[in-house]
């Protein structure tokens, strides 16, 4: 878009443009001042032109995503390796523990749950290695509350308008068509049908702010659409008015819930007692969750790390070669900091030249990871005690930066130097042993200026872009 940064007219209309469009088109967020209400809205961040994808780094993303999806399904069922691979981080992390005290509490007293769902989002960056060849390396895959599936469906026709305005008509037709909000719909449809009642209401688990409710409404909407009700709830309401019957149903204000959706509860300030009482109610009960606990777990940044060992693939997904090669392409690499000399060498390591490496809580959300001097001011302080094995160290990745327009409410326009990052959506669903649905359901690309080491778009760093495939 060389043309177009140049000429600054055209990009102050462009940009005027572009906002009325997002607000028609519903890509929305409330305030921060009024999180809870939708009186007063603004459009969600976005970039104000799409930003170029290697097409074939694209195709790649897509055609791995079913291979993830069988591997987190894999962990999930593999209470041996996820006892092992957890061993070291919930000595010393309090919030993993309690999870994984659920998870073996549900597991002694047998699960409930029969049918299985799985919404996650595997998230890439594009690396510039030595000898500048885009390679696309994965950053992590979010096993719960994966969001902007909704407002990513709506943004590609807000660029499409742009580019039609800045006359360029032929390259707004290239943009790709993308609706995760309806995929990752079909998946909850799908486990609401194999549950088996069809009065049963599928439950939206919400955070006590909800500013990314536009989001979620969108994947609301789509089941409303096929007439399958639809509540809202917070842990609060599930710790007052949740209920098991003798066969383990969920009852909430007297209706049986078919499907527990989180888009909460992946941070440890989503819980106080009540709620860690609220979630073990939930995963007691024969609801689908989506997660359950052990999904959760297996998104969990330890496991990333102990995926990049050599031969864990294999023993996860015996016989399937072609899936496993193609998983192992795309990692970045990755270093255990647990006890012990290896441990030592890779903390002296990261020490010694911390700009090469990203340091990484167990933590979701955005905004959690160390990079640069904080990074060695904190290994420095935590080299010699057991709550180094709380992080994972990665390779940091090194992505070609290109210019464009962070388009926020209140903020002036400018241009800036960003880099992206590509998410896809998966959805699969498991009766039993059997994986009845298996599939990449959409994309999602962010944004954010180079200053910003770390965060997504709820974070209030990175803004939501639209693919241009080269």
């Amino acid at each position: 878009w060389e043309d177009v940064l140049r000429n600054e007219a055209a990009v102050q209309e462009a940009a005027r443009v572009a906002v009325d469009a997002a607000l028609l088109a519903g890509v929305l967020m409330r305030t921060e001042g009024e999180p809870n209400a939708s009186d007063v809205v603004n459009y969600a961040p976005f970039t104000l032109l799409p930003s170029a994808v290697p097409s074939a780094l694209f195709e790649q993303a897509y055609a791995v995503q079913q291979d993830f999806n069988l591997l987190v399904d894999a962990i999930s069922q593999n209470k041996e390796f996820l006892e092992r691979t957890l061993a070291s981080i919930i000595k010393v992390d309090d919030f993993t523990a309690r999870l994984f005290r659920i998870y073996v509490q549900v597991l002694e007293e047998g699960l409930a749950q029969s049918v299985f769902l799985g919404i996650n989002r595997s998230d890439y960056m594009f690396d510039c290695g030595v000898d500048g060849t885009p390679a696309l390396k994965q950053i992590e895959i979010n096993t719960i509350a994966a969001s902007f599936g909704g407002l990513t469906s709506r943004t590609a026709a807000v660029h499409g308008q742009v580019l039609k305005v800045l006359g360029k008509s032929k390259e707004a037709s290239r943009l790709l068509p993308n609706n995760p909000s309806k995929g990752l719909a079909l998946g909850i449809v799908k486990a609401w049908e194999l549950y088996g009642s069809p009065s049963a209401v599928v439950m939206f688990l919400v955070e006590e702010v909800q500013r990314n409710i536009f989001d979620q409404r969108c994947v609301e909407n789509e089941l409303w659409n096929r007439n399958i009700r639809v509540i809202r709830r917070r842990f609060r309401d599930v710790f007052e008015k949740g209920s098991l019957d003798d066969a383990r149903r969920l009852y909430m204000d007297g209706q049986e819930v078919a499907v527990v959706y989180y888009r909460e509860g992946y941070v440890p300030k989503n819980y106080d007692q009540q709620n860690w009482e609220a979630r073990l109610l939930l995963e007691r009960s024969r609801a689908v969750k989506c997660p359950d606990i052990a999904t959760q777990l297996a998104g969990t940044k330890k496991v990333q790390q102990e995926l990049s060992q050599p031969g864990t693939l294999e023993k996860l997904l015996p016989g399937r070669a072609e899936a496993v090669a193609r998983i192992r392409a795309t990692f970045a690499g990755l270093y255990s900091l647990d006890m012990g000399e290896e441990g030592d060498k890779i903390a002296a390591m990261a020490i010694a030249d911390p700009d090469r490496f990203v340091l990484k809580p167990q933590r979701e959300g955005g905004g959690n990871n160390l990079y640069g001097e904080e990074l060695r001011q904190v290994l420095e302080k935590i080299r010699d005690s057991p709550e180094r094995t709380s992080y994972i160290l990665m390779d940091k990745i090194k992505p070609q930066p290109a210019m464009n327009y962070l388009l926020r409410a209140h903020s002036p326009l400018q241009v800036s130097e960003c880099i992206s990052e590509l998410g896809i959506f998966g959805v699969y669903v498991r009766q039993g042993k059997e994986m009845v649905m298996n599939k990449a359901a959409g994309h999602l690309l962010r944004t954010k200026a180079i200053e910003h080491a770390d965060g997504g778009v709820a974070a209030g760093v990175a803004v939501l872009d639209t693919p241009y495939l080269v």
